[in-house]
């Protein structure tokens, strides 16, 4: 039985003729200790399908499944990684991770949270800055942060929503390992949302193509069997890797290509507007003088 998925959802927002429709009859299913990529373009729904899957969002018809059960609402059991950080700045990174565990986990007493919450910031390679304030540190260790505090509530299933997207490329390159090797320490279930092909296929065991919106659902899956660990310094110059990073890629573009041709074209007719010479607007003046 898949571990999380999404049956037969649709959503949108507005009604009537303002209703968008941005997913409809979408279904997806995530196998326990499975790594899925779904990728898709700018405004295809991809923070809402991983709002739906969190819980933060309720379908308008269909049900979202954990374990079986319908869930609608979010919880500890499926912790997400948002692209912009959404750490508290007010706080350091070690009560960033404390704040999370004491809410999930309110059993501990304060010196078993303290070893627990510093675990966490050596996972991530934060040691030595504990009692930074967000604000005081890079891009990447702030995502390195928000990716401890996740981890650290112990979630069923951790969903990425394209946390790597405003990072540069080697700090992006750091963090792919960073999120690889974690995974693989425990095999957590884990969903990711990217818009990088090469990105999905070095760390996903399937990748699943959103369409294009409105009204986006999920297309074929394309199954990554190539051998972990994977070496990002060779893999382009496998042939399996290069076959499957570009079936992924062709058939991305030929939905973008589908979806435009059964777009409708609408034409706005412009008003017959002639500009105003600089010796006809001193004519003008002078006459109503």
């Amino acid at each position: 039985m898949p571990v999380l998925g999404l049956d037969n959802v649709t959503f949108g927002y507005g009604s009537g003729s303002e209703r968008y429709e941005v997913l409809r009859d979408a279904s997806l299913a995530i196998e326990k200790n499975e790594f899925v990529a779904v990728i898709g373009f700018s405004g295809s729904g991809k923070s809402t399908l991983m709002a739906l899957l969190a819980g933060l969002e309720k379908p308008d018809v269909g049900e979202v499944r954990l374990d079986g059960n319908a869930k609608s609402e979010p919880g500890p059991e499926r912790g997400i990684v948002f692209q912009n950080y959404s750490l508290l700045p007010w706080l350091s990174v070690f009560e960033n991770i404390n704040i999370a565990v004491r809410k999930v986990f309110p059993e501990m007493s304060r010196s078993e949270r303290r070893d627990y919450v510093q675990k966490y910031v050596d996972l991530v390679t934060l040691t030595g800055s504990e009692s930074k304030k967000p604000h005081e540190l890079s891009g990447g260790m702030r995502q390195r942060l928000s990716l401890a505090r996740t981890l650290s509530m112990q979630p069923e299933v951790l969903l990425l929503d394209e946390p790597l997207s405003a990072l540069d490329a080697l700090t992006r390159a750091v963090l792919q390992d960073e999120i690889i090797r974690l995974w693989e320490e425990d095999r957590r279930t884990v969903v990711m949302i990217t818009n990088d092909v090469d990105e999905a296929v070095l760390m996903a065991d399937r990748i699943v193509p959103l369409t294009p919106g409105p009204s986006a659902s999920f297309g074929p899956s394309f199954e990554v069997t190539l051998p972990r660990p994977r070496d990002r310094a060779t893999l382009n110059f496998d042939p399996d890797f290069k076959h499957l990073r570009n079936r992924v890629t062709s058939y991305m573009l030929s939905i973008n290509d589908e979806s435009k041709t059964l777009r409708p074209t609408i034409e706005y007719p412009l008003p017959d507007l002639q500009p105003v010479l600089p010796s006809q607007r001193r004519r003008a003046v002078r006459t109503s003088a």
